[in-house]
């Protein structure tokens, strides 16, 4: 399935040594996080690798997705390499004592086994995880659609920066982005698959919000699942970005406001899975004990291997391939770390 996915551009030019790459990258990070935690207002703080498997703090993704598991030899817990912190975020707001429009912002690095391995998706995900604290007034789309613009403004500013220093760099992210919903997309492409939809769209707009992630579409089907119990299904979405380098679409982040107490039991009940409601999480939420709040993740790697005009997100981090991609990627000139 890997191989069959991995797509090898024709006359692939790889701008930057494997020096020049690290280099780059430290430039990419160490910028954009900064450009991020300013339009947002962020502050930088630790963030676990694991957390408890008792706790219903970890990400279930699609539902379907085994996590990394463990036991500690001192205390006897089992524990979880986190998918992402979309929860933890919540409850450390809480901890901190932010106030309204203020957050956080860290580095999340989760190993997710169930990948299927290709240009765009690795073993290992390393993202900027932010949250932050916004008021009942704010929990609507407009609140959303502007903190999309500044995530995109923070990614141009990146860009431009970074062609400045690399000047052989090719600067692809378009500052406008579009905004549609799941049904949208499925309403103007009705034959084609959610993945296709994408690639349609985000070829033509070059910068795309698909919102509204989560539930059924009229056709019965959904875009793409969505744990119940952290974004509010009509408030969230993905930004994409297309790709000429691999002519894709490529998703960079995923972020919505958060589940308030109504929410959550709404979309656990759809979802079929009301035994988390008894969860220290869900509790506390329940209880009206978290602030409401906004956030999401945006791919370090992606974002790298996109401003770095690389092929294959191996060439901005070091993970696990099959020998086959990497006998076919070293052949077309993509060298993986």
């Amino acid at each position: 399935m890997s191989m069959q996915e991995l797509i090898l551009p024709q006359h692939y030019e790889n701008k930057l040594d494997i020096v020049s790459t690290e280099i780059a990258i430290k430039y990419v990070k160490d910028l954009f996080e900064k450009r991020l935690a300013h339009h947002l207002n962020l502050m930088r703080i630790s963030a676990p690798l694991f957390v408890g498997e008792a706790s219903g703090l970890n990400d279930n993704l699609n539902g379907t997705e085994r996590p990394v598991s463990f036991d500690i030899l001192e205390t006897k817990d089992d524990m979880q390499i986190v998918h992402s912190l979309a929860k933890w975020k919540r409850m450390a707001l809480k901890r901190y004592g932010f106030s309204v429009n203020k957050g956080i912002y860290t580095d999340m690095n989760a190993i997710r086994r169930d990948e299927a391995l290709d240009n765009l998706h690795s073993v290992y995900v390393d993202q900027w995880d932010w949250e932050k604290i916004i008021d009942e007034s704010s929990r609507n789309e407009e609140m959303l659609k502007e903190t999309v613009r500044k995530i995109m403004r923070a990614l141009k500013e990146t860009e431009k920066e970074l062609t400045i220093v690399f000047e052989n760099l090719e600067p692809f992210i378009r500052e406008d982005i579009k905004f549609i919903t799941a049904q949208e997309l499925e309403d103007r492409y009705p034959t084609l698959t959610p993945k296709q939809r994408e690639y349609e769209i985000t070829k033509e707009y070059k910068s795309v919000f698909i919102m509204q992630i989560g539930d059924v579409l009229t056709s019965g089907q959904k875009h793409d699942g969505r744990a119940p119990d952290y974004d509010d299904w009509k408030l969230n979405g993905d930004i994409l970005l297309y790709y000429p380098v691999l002519d894709c679409a490529v998703e960079i982040s995923s972020m919505g406001i958060r589940v308030d107490e109504k929410t959550l039991q709404d979309q656990i009940k759809k979802s079929g899975c009301e035994e988390r409601l008894a969860m220290p999480f869900h509790r506390q939420l329940l209880n009206h004990e978290l602030p409401l709040t906004m956030g999401g993740g945006i791919g370090q790697s992606r974002i790298c291997m996109i401003m770095l005009n690389k092929a294959h997100i191996g060439e901005v981090q070091v993970a696990h391939w099959p020998t086959d991609m990497i006998v076919a990627c070293e052949k077309h000139h993509i060298h993986l770390l």
